[in-house]
């Protein structure tokens, strides 16, 4: 008797830690991608870069937004913004590594879809921000992003536009620094820029070439197109970086105060560039409302709760008239 009862007690504990195991694994399978010990969702923010200012906004709004909701966030992005391989590459190890929700901004707004159909297969949903992805490229793959944080590019662009047809009385030869050939966010830009001045007769694009971001090669670029059209006395740079490499370019011509220059992003730099007076204007579009608005809408989806399929943060032109007053 003694012994069938020792046996029965032994098994009574083996089946009570064997619920112990399984529940354990269930809330830890629960609670993918969330640290050890924590019950918190994790949501990944995939970035373009963080060696570019407006980047790093937008890290600093996410991170502000993530702490007051709660949710474990993890940002990683590549060295170099037109770094596609890369950045496809930290998408699929945080698939591995487990995460709740994943935000990106697309280096490549086609070349990334085939990363985010791996994020699709895994159940995870995805905010796209700031860069659109590939409407058809995702279409054929079964990609359905839940919602794009950003501000209106096209309408960005247009607003430029519109800037120096009003500056320029309507007469202007004009140089611009497009972003990477291909690429959502620039080329949006420039046909916004192009549209808007497109019935100017007095207004002449003489130049367009790429200067993927970067502002060295905002330098070079608008060196070389400088020298090729010296009568250029306008620069649309679809990025602040580019626009603030035009300005180099420029004083290294000798032809500071000569050549009007308006960029995108209003960057700290670029600010001080207005106020300063050797850059005209600049749109500015709140990246740290981008990484709160994402990392919310994350949250949103997680929870089951309604979302937009188009969340749209601000534009505002900055000039030297409203320069102090912007942060």
């Amino acid at each position: 008797m003694l012994a069938t009862t020792l046996t029965k007690g032994c098994s009574m504990r083996t089946f009570n830690i064997a619920i112990v195991v399984v529940v354990a694994a269930a809330a830890l399978s629960c609670n993918r991608g969330a640290p050890e010990g924590s019950d918190k969702p994790t949501v990944a923010l995939v970035l373009k870069t963080l060696n570019h200012p407006f980047f790093v906004d937008m890290r600093r709004g996410a991170q502000e937004a993530a702490d007051r909701l709660g949710v474990t966030l993890q940002v990683q992005a590549a060295e170099r913004e037109i770094d596609v391989e890369k950045q496809m590459q930290i998408v699929e190890n945080m698939i591995q590594t487990g995460i709740d929700a994943l935000a990106i901004t697309p280096s490549g707004s086609r070349e990334i879809v085939s990363a985010l159909v791996k994020a699709k297969n895994a159940g995870i949903p995805i905010i796209v921000v700031d860069t659109r992805v590939d409407a058809a490229a995702a279409k054929d793959a079964g990609v359905e992003p839940r919602a794009f944080v950003g501000s209106d590019n096209y309408d960005g662009g247009r607003i430029a536009g519109d800037h120096v047809v009003e500056a320029t009385g309507g007469k202007a030869s004009v140089g611009i620094l497009e972003g990477i050939p291909g690429h959502e966010t620039g080329d949006s830009r420039l046909r916004g820029f192009r549209d808007a001045v497109a019935k100017q007769p007095g207004i002449t694009i003489v130049a367009s070439q790429p200067a993927n971001w970067e502002r060295d090669q905002g330098f070079n670029v608008f060196q070389n197109m400088l020298q090729a059209h010296p009568g250029i006395d306008t620069v649309f740079a679809a990025s602040d970086l580019m626009a603030l490499g035009a300005i180099e370019a420029i004083a290294a011509a000798g032809k500071t105060g000569k050549i009007r220059v308006v960029g995108f992003d209003a960057l700290d730099d670029a600010k001080k560039a207005i106020a300063a007076g050797t850059m005209d204007a600049s749109v500015a579009q709140f990246p740290a409302e981008m990484g709160r608005v994402a990392i919310e809408s994350a949250v949103k989806v997680l929870r089951g709760e309604p979302l937009p399929a188009d969340v749209k943060v601000k534009l505002e032109l900055i000039t030297k008239a409203n320069v102090g007053g912007t942060q």
